[in-house]
């Protein structure tokens, strides 16, 4: 059974983008500890962008894609190798593994993955794993490091997936500001988070802890159990991996279970617009699993390009029915609506027969 770690930007990194030197120091010594006993480690990291902007001593984030790739470019090897030179010295070997969405969502991508990673832990040696941000586009982006960090976990079908943030784990209230706020050791049903503001003004935490929630969340739905805890302090890594009261826990889902790329779909990705459809479509994507022909479309709300996520709505009912990845723009979308496959094959040869494929679709 494999172990799942993942570093977030607030446990590598300070503000500055200056590398936490005893932070890593420490998270590395216990990997190598559990790595040296036996244990196979899967480390996913953040930070290769704020590292690359620190390297240039840059005054500020850029905006441009290429700027944003090209920091992560020379991030990405400096990073590498301050875990690389930390597992060394206690006797452990590291690999770098980029990945983008596709390489863990699409099913011919992920068994390649899955097969090296698990030649990598076979070999004991620790792969560190990071987002390929030099290539990755909007389109095929994870969106965020928790969220590779869960696919990874469920892929692998790990024991445990060990979150590290800066704080202790969810708390009811904001630590900083409220003083009766404790600490939620345990969350066996995740469905208890819908009535938890986890929004901007969120006081779940620090540092992007809404994403830390829904990367556990995602994990647990596919059936790997996960904590979140705080990785800039003492040895809770060890702690949790032993199963020791750190942090939140969240207790792994056994029946029911999505599919690790509709989770993250479900509850990860943005959605663009809505595809509105017509009751008989409705009843299909309910009851028979099917694709989203274009001839069970009504039209389409907001602006939204091929490959982005879309609510799917039955006209007139407010709760949207699902969420999928387009294959149309907006524009394509309302043109190609109500017509069946003949037209579309004329007026639009080289676009998919389906608005939104089946297995880029999850019911809400």
């Amino acid at each position: 059974m494999t172990l799942v770690v993942k570093l977030g930007s607030s446990v590598v990194a300070a503000d500055d983008g200056s590398l936490r030197a005893d932070v890593l120091d420490s998270v590395c010594a216990q990997v190598s500890a559990l790595a040296q006993g036996g244990e196979r480690v899967v480390l996913v990291t953040s930070g290769a962008i704020a590292r690359g902007m620190r390297l240039l001593d840059l005054g500020g984030r850029p905006r441009g894609m290429d700027a944003l790739q090209a920091c992560s470019a020379i991030g990405q090897g400096d990073l590498f190798r301050a875990y690389e030179s930390r597992l060394a010295a206690g006797g452990t070997r590291a690999a770098q593994v980029l990945l983008t969405l596709s390489d863990v969502s699409e099913r011919s991508h992920y068994l390649n993955v899955r097969n090296t990673l698990e030649r990598l832990l076979d070999w004991r040696v620790v792969p560190v794993i990071n987002e390929n941000d030099t290539t990755a586009t909007d389109e095929v982006t994870f969106g965020d490091n928790d969220f590779l960090a869960a696919l990874v976990a469920a892929l692998l079908k790990a024991r445990l997936l060990v979150l590290l943030t800066n704080t202790d784990g969810v708390f009811t209230a904001d630590p900083r500001t409220s003083p009766e706020a404790e600490l939620v050791p345990s969350i066996e049903d995740t469905q208890v988070l819908e009535t938890i503001q986890i929004g901007k003004s969120s006081a779940l935490g620090r540092g992007g802890m809404e994403s830390k929630i829904t990367s556990a969340r995602i994990a647990s739905e596919s059936g790997v159990p996960a904590v979140i805890c705080n990785g800039t302090r003492g040895e809770d890594l060890a702690a949790a991996a032993a199963g020791g009261a750190v942090g939140t826990r969240f207790t792994a889902k056994t029946e029911d279970r999505l599919p690790p790329y509709k989770l993250w779909l479900k509850y990860a990705k943005q959605s663009s617009g809505t595809v509105l459809v017509d009751a008989g479509a409705a009843v299909r994507l309910r009851e028979s699993g099917s694709s989203l022909l274009a001839v069970g479309v009504t039209g389409a709300e907001g602006s939204f390009q091929a490959g982005d996520a879309v609510w799917v709505a039955e006209r007139g009912i407010e709760r949207p029915l699902g969420k999928g990845i387009s294959e149309y723009s907006s524009g394509d979308v309302a043109r190609t609506a109500g017509h069946k496959s003949g037209y579309l094959r004329e007026h639009f040869p080289d676009a998919p027969e389906e608005v939104i494929h089946r297995d880029r679709f999850v019911l809400l």
